[in-house]
């Protein structure tokens, strides 16, 4: 049967890689470690359950590739990216050595858990470290594709997944360039991973460019300049807003242009509802995103 979520289709992607690559491990810490009973009876030597130990989950992830594996590591954003982020930026960047640390949880898909469990902070995190991949699929066959590509990749990367996801995967995503969903005249707006479907609903009926990024990092300047009609570009990320605002302003530099950056705002709602409720109070949903646009537009 086909994964209907990302995190069912990262169990079922991960535990082939395991069957088809002697070189690859996967550890764990307790997260989601139900989907991998038949990959830890398999390969109990390279499927490892480390318990609720998420800095010690990272320094094993290390030690497996400074012998020569390719480790996947997984659990829920806020303990993977913020709870052990000294072990990533040590035990992986100081030591030069790299693996793919797969999130779920994303920046508040579990939002009645509270902020223990919220982690929109999490990618501008990553990219505080050098030479990091981040992929930010918006679709199950997509993290597939990313996931697999990352294994055997020598680069260190990170995939954020999320219960949110696009009715549809887009082909491009696998190659870390941006897709071109629709063309118009008026602006450019970068629909990161999840939010593709909401930026959808909300411009269809405005003459502008939608570009669609499943991976961010290395940022697709190319694409972006390509694509460009007017100097207004609107950024739309599921986490910290302003994340890849540099990204854009370096790949704009000697143009005159103006930024919209929407995403998670710097506030913390402390009556967590549920992930609808957090869209509507940062205006992610579809009538938020239009708001600011008409706003930024003067549509």
């Amino acid at each position: 049967m086909s994964a209907t979520t990302m995190r069912e289709q990262f169990a079922e992607t991960a535990t082939a890689l395991l069957d088809e690559s002697p070189g690859a491990a996967v550890a764990l810490a307790d997260i989601s470690v139900g989907l991998f009973g038949d990959a830890i009876r398999a390969h109990p030597e390279r499927a490892i359950n480390v318990g609720i130990r998420e800095q010690l989950l990272v320094s094993v992830g290390a030690g497996l590739a400074l012998s020569g594996m390719r480790p996947i590591l997984h659990t829920f954003a806020s303990f993977l990216v913020e709870r052990a982020f000294e072990q990533v930026k040590l035990d992986f960047g100081h030591q030069g050595v790299s693996g793919v640390l797969v999130s779920a949880g994303a920046s508040y898909d579990m939002a009645p858990a509270g902020r223990t469990h919220h982690a929109p902070g999490d990618v501008a995190l990553v990219d505080t470290l050098p030479d990091w991949s981040i992929h930010v699929p918006g679709h199950p066959a997509e993290l597939d594709a990313l996931l697999r590509a990352a294994t055997v990749s020598d680069r260190p990367a990170y995939i954020r997944t999320s219960t949110r996801q696009n009715a549809d995967p887009r082909p491009l995503a696998a190659r870390g360039r941006m897709a071109l969903v629709r063309r118009g005249s008026r602006a450019t707006v970068v629909a990161v991973g999840p939010m593709l479907d909401p930026v959808l609903a909300a411009t269809a009926d405005l003459e502008v460019t939608v570009l669609y990024a499943a991976t961010v990092r290395p940022f697709d300047t190319a694409t972006l300049l390509a694509a460009l009609t007017e100097p207004d570009v609107i950024l739309v990320e599921p986490y910290l807003e302003g994340t890849s605002a540099r990204c854009v302003t370096d790949a704009l530099t000697g143009r005159p242009h103006r930024l919209l950056c929407l995403g998670v705002p710097r506030t913390e709602l402390r009556r967590y509802g549920t992930p609808e409720d957090h869209d509507r109070a940062y205006g992610l949903d579809p009538a938020g995103i239009r708001r600011r646009l008409d706003a930024f537009l003067g549509t």
